[in-house]
């Protein structure tokens, strides 16, 4: 099956190290962004847009100011992603296109075009 993905988000929520935040902080945040993306069907495969991932990460090597959330293809970087956090940038960033500049700590664009739409 072919699937277009329109975005896929990298939380690290729930780190062994727990040098960004700890679990306590994160696995909140992670259980909220389950929850949004499924109210919202952005996981449903008919979406013309594409359906949007969510992948739990144990470090995006960014050791403070977590949870963090990273968004592909745009390679937005989100500081401080709280559950409150996570709906807004649903909302704002991956539905309406428009990042939340005051929570972004970091962009890593990608400079070649690559594509999911093989999965």
């Amino acid at each position: 099956m072919n699937l277009k993905v329109n975005y896929h988000l990298l939380l690290c929520a729930s780190s062994s190290k727990e040098k960004c935040c700890t679990s306590s902080e994160g696995l909140p945040s992670w259980k909220k962004l389950k929850e949004i993306i499924k109210e919202l069907g952005l996981e449903s495969p008919v979406r013309p847009e594409g359906i949007v991932l969510r992948s739990k990460v144990d470090c995006l090597r960014v050791c403070g100011n977590g949870p963090i959330l990273l968004t592909w293809p745009d390679g937005i970087w989100y500081q401080r992603v709280t559950p409150q956090r996570i709906e807004k940038i649903i909302h704002e960033h991956i539905i309406n296109n428009k990042p939340i500049e005051e929570w972004i700590i970091k962009r890593t664009k990608l400079n070649i075009k690559q594509s999911y739409s093989n999965l």
